[in-house]
């Protein structure tokens, strides 16, 4: 499928209200009647969304480097771009957001978060909120889902065969078809819980011969000195737990640990507090009210959902705060209209990844 067939309507529309110059109008309507928080939410910023011979997961791709650029300078200019801990201060202190107030997260901690968006944020002079996985950034190895892509796309097997998910393939021979039996494949993967999700993927490196400890160039997380370089910088660094895991899918002593072994390592590496946590994958079955009671105890003070939307802040939405899913269809047109008017031009993302 191609980037033009997956933007549909929105883009169309997008693209029509923006030439008319109606955008500005339409969110000034918007804001006498709304006072809600927009959280953006990225994943990965490449050089092109559309990079030469990538076996990972291009749907993690939310923008290039040139428009990431583009669009954080349109919020900077258009809106109020806020910390997560100017929110919390406004909460403490019973004050009204900022009319425009906007936030920036990112999800994973991938390497290129560091090498090109830290870059861009710094000359423009603003900040983000980067979720990461902590594991991941103690061991350097590749997340469990993006591996799994990257194995459907590089193996040389012919078929694929998960009997736990009802499928048996033949594999592809195209890279672009291949990609597309990837995105299926995870789809059914995240209806298993946790246990039927690791060995499925343990089963494959072992029988492709494709151990995920061998690491990728193109998948590896940032480093605890990068991450202390960004807090330094002026950047937040939140919780995306310890090791990628669905919590609600997790036993509860095992979500738990994830939890707070991740904020004790977080605290403990960049010595600072860690308030906010984002559910990985971040779906309505990622978390639930079990999940929010251990986040709540544990000592955060606000968690994002992957849910697409945005959040009026309130005591009883802290915990699934809901964000604006950036996706690497978007042009300059269809960005400044999704921040303008959420409701009409939000993507609705299929939630797979967070």
């Amino acid at each position: 499928m191609t980037l033009s067939t997956r933007a549909g309507r929105r883009q169309v529309v997008a693209r029509r209200c923006h030439s008319m110059g109606m955008l500005p109008v339409l969110e000034k309507m918007r804001s006498a009647f709304r006072h809600d928080l927009r959280i953006l939410a990225y994943h990965r910023v490449l050089e092109s969304v559309e990079p030469e011979g990538f076996s990972f997961d291009t749907e993690l791709i939310s923008a290039s480097a040139d428009h990431f650029r583009e669009q954080m300078a349109f919020i900077k200019r258009n809106f109020q771009p806020m910390r997560f801990d100017e929110v919390l201060s406004c909460i403490d202190a019973d004050r009204r957001l900022p009319k425009g107030a906007i936030l920036v997260t990112f999800d994973d901690g991938y390497d290129d978060n560091y090498r090109v968006a830290f870059p861009i944020l710094r000359e423009l002079g603003m900040s983000a909120m980067f979720f990461v996985s902590t594991g991941h950034i103690d061991s350097g190895r590749p997340y469990a889902y993006d591996w799994m892509v990257h194995m459907v796309c590089s193996t040389r097997a012919t078929r694929l065969h998960a009997p736990e998910l009802d499928i048996d393939w033949q594999l592809a021979d195209s890279l672009p078809g291949r990609r597309v039996q990837a995105s299926r494949l995870l789809d059914r993967l995240k209806s298993l819980d946790d246990a039927g999700q690791t060995a499925l993927i343990a089963r494959l490196e072992a029988e492709w011969n494709m151990p995920r400890s061998e690491g990728h160039q193109d998948c590896r997380p940032m480093d605890w000195e990068q991450l202390r370089e960004m807090h330094r910088g002026g950047m937040e660094i939140g919780s995306h737990g310890v090791a990628h895991k669905m919590l609600a899918k997790l036993p509860k002593a095992q979500m738990s640990e994830e939890i707070l072994g991740s904020k004790s390592t977080l605290e403990r590496m960049l010595d600072a507090q860690t308030h906010v946590l984002s559910y990985p994958v971040g779906g309505p079955d990622a978390f639930d009210t079990e999940t929010v009671e251990v986040v709540r105890a544990a000592g955060f003070r606000m968690a994002c959902s992957y849910v697409a939307g945005t959040s009026v802040v309130e005591q009883g939405s802290r915990y699934s705060m809901r964000r604006l899913p950036v996706e690497r269809e978007m042009d300059g047109a269809w960005f400044e209209a999704m921040v303008s008017v959420p409701e009409l031009f939000s993507y609705a993302s299929k939630l797979r990844t967070g």
